[in-house]
């Protein structure tokens, strides 16, 4: 970037650079660009930081926006230290508990976004599309299905929401404590009967019937938010966005070091507008994770007011704790105690070695009534058949996982 450059240029340069966080993912409309050049215009460009925090500020309102702004911005201004941070992606790195996220697939969609900008004319630039079934309203394309949310690139995300916010979640009904009439049924309703006698002054006593009622189940999700799950917790935030404007009943809590309730802002009909509500209340996005001190403060605050009626819990993690599963088994005893079924979403289950060796996981395990990958499409589509009562239930597939974890 030159200080000499002509407002003009500075201007079309800005709406590119614009452009090109859109196709990458950024949630950027009009209102944004004219946002951009005014702070531009306010701060000038004596400063080349000043000039990065000012479109930064503007463009920028969530946590995970910003690695891949910054990627951006380095990329697209020319950075004089850009081939430092590029080398860095080969070089050998070390964590201590958790996976790092490898920052080769952020530059991978930045690439496609900017590649797309320069084909972007041509009438012939984006000829494959993705078509979806009408009956599960799912991509028919069998690679997408199957490819991992981690490893998808920038067209590939917007195909896999597209194909999660066209979902609908066939949920199975239980029966409920209460009754509700019936016509014809073999268990006569003793009040009504006395009622109805009464209004025909007794000569003739009417039998009412009733059978209990059935509505569905509530539904708790309780997904990690932490580092290693950050990829996966922003495609089961679409997921839930889904779930909770399809039906009634649907709880949905966020963890990492602390313990967030999301529900109310999941219901606003626009999903940005629910993740711009949730990055605002949410402070420990791609934190660490203390799964037993959060499973603690719902078992505590919230078990009581949200899983009564046979609820269903769904717990989203990878079961790496930062405690080493201090306490972890007592609160998962308390939560499935409380819960119809438990069941686990856990993305290192794409892995064919996976081995729940980690001390949170073994915590865990014995009180899970379903252990389930979450990484890609296909596993949302078996996540669907077994909420809605369809799915297979392998007893002894979860006796194998407990005896691996013992």
């Amino acid at each position: 970037m030159q200080e000499n450059a002509s407002n003009g240029g500075l201007t079309v340069n800005i709406m590119y650079f614009v452009r090109t966080l859109r196709a990458a993912g950024l949630p950027i409309g009009p209102g944004r660009l004219l946002e951009a050049l005014r702070a531009v215009a306010t701060v000038g460009l004596a400063s080349r930081e000043d000039f990065y925090w000012a479109l930064h500020a503007v463009l920028v309102n969530r946590h995970d926006q910003r690695e891949l702004f910054d990627q951006a911005f380095h990329i697209f201004w020319r950075n004089p230290k850009f081939l430092e941070r590029m080398m860095s992606l080969i070089l050998p790195s070390f964590g201590a508990d958790e996976p790092q996220e490898n920052p080769e697939e952020l530059s991978r969609r930045i690439a496609e976004a900017i590649a797309a900008d320069e084909l972007d004319e041509s009438p012939n630039s984006r000829e494959d599309k993705f078509e979806y079934d009408a009956a599960m309203t799912w991509g028919t394309n069998e690679v997408l299905q199957k490819k991992d949310f981690e490893n998808m690139s920038a067209d590939e995300v917007s195909a896999a929401r597209a194909a999660i916010k066209r979902m609908r979640m066939p949920i199975s009904t239980v029966p409920t404590r209460r009754y509700r009439p019936r016509d014809v049924g073999s268990q006569v309703d003793m009040r009504a009967t006395l009622r109805a006698a009464l209004r025909n002054g007794g000569d003739i006593i009417p039998l009412k019937c009733r059978v209990k009622d059935k509505r569905h189940p509530p539904i708790v999700v309780l997904c990690d938010i932490s580092g290693s799950m950050d990829r996966y917790a922003r495609m089961m935030l679409h997921f839930l966005h889904t779930m909770t404007n399809d039906r009634d009943r649907v709880h949905t809590f966020l963890f990492g070091t602390r313990l967030t309730n999301v529900t109310r802002y999941l219901r606003y009909k626009d999903i940005d507008v629910s993740l711009n509500k949730i990055s605002d209340i949410v402070k420990d996005w791609s934190g660490g994770t203390r799964i037993g001190t959060c499973l603690h403060d719902f078992n505590r605050f919230w078990s009581r007011r949200v899983l009564g009626q046979g609820a269903l819990v769904l717990l989203i993690t990878d079961g790496l704790d930062r405690d080493s599963g201090e306490g972890l088994a007592k609160e998962m005893d308390r939560l499935h105690r409380s819960s119809r079924r438990l069941i686990w979403l856990n993305p290192l289950l794409r892995y064919d070695l996976f081995e729940p060796k980690s001390r949170g996981i073994k915590a865990m395990m014995p009180y899970v009534d379903e252990f389930k990958p979450i990484h890609n499409l296909e596993s949302l589509i078996e996540l669907a058949e077994i909420v809605g009562g369809n799915g297979l239930h392998s007893n002894s597939s979860m006796t194998n996982w407990r005896e691996r974890a013992a």
